[in-house]
């Protein structure tokens, strides 16, 4: 190889997808909606509320996170969570991985007045599963930061710094998709006041 030349095997830029067999897809599919609709159901999620959604198509194939990106990986479970979301008027926030700075991909009827950043996501450039957001939102924006009412971190993305004060971690039955552990987690306002305060108990 010449010097300055690229190898595709090293390469960063360069996908190394695998092909995804059908009884794979199904299950991917089975496993990412059964995953929000749990999701949706303890965390009390209602229509025009935000999910954001971590996900490492590495770590769903059993590779380490950021090592081989998937898009028909990606494009199966995104399509199974934005499916379910939809169905209940829920938005999905994207999160991009850590080379985009860990920046959200979602639709701009979520976050009006919202400083939109320009970076359109690529599978080795914020990830294929904010990638495949991009391609299904009906105007998808990129937004430096959100603060979501709940989320999946899918493959150990570390969702946190998207969250609402206060997170809960919700303990999911669902918590696999592929080879990847899914966390998940609510918010709940934060409690203020003293000894004498008095709290919404529907509130916590």
């Amino acid at each position: 190889m010449l010097q300055g030349q690229l190898n595709p095997q090293t390469d960063p830029h360069v996908l190394h997808e695998k092909p995804l067999p059908d009884a794979e897809r199904a299950a991917l599919h089975t496993q990412a909606k059964a995953a929000m609709g749990e999701l949706i159901e303890k965390a009390g999620l209602t229509a025009g509320q935000i999910a954001v959604i971590g996900c490492s198509t590495s770590e769903i194939i059993g590779a380490k996170i950021g090592t081989d990106s998937q898009p028909e990986v990606a494009k199966t479970v995104f399509e199974a969570i934005w499916e379910t979301a939809k169905a209940r008027g829920i938005f999905l926030a994207a999160q991009c991985c850590e080379h985009l700075n860990r920046a959200i991909i979602i639709e701009r009827a979520a976050v009006p007045g919202a400083e939109i950043v320009n970076v359109v996501p690529q599978p080795k450039a914020g990830g294929s599963f904010a990638t495949q957001a991009y391609k299904h939102f009906t105007e998808p924006v990129a937004v430096e930061e959100i603060r979501a009412d709940a989320g999946l971190d899918i493959g150990f993305t570390m969702i946190g710094m998207h969250l609402k004060k206060v997170a809960v971690p919700l303990r999911l039955a669902n918590n696999r998709i592929g080879d990847a552990t899914v966390l998940a987690a609510r918010t709940r306002p934060k409690f203020i006041g003293g000894v004498r305060a008095v709290y919404d108990e529907t509130m916590l």
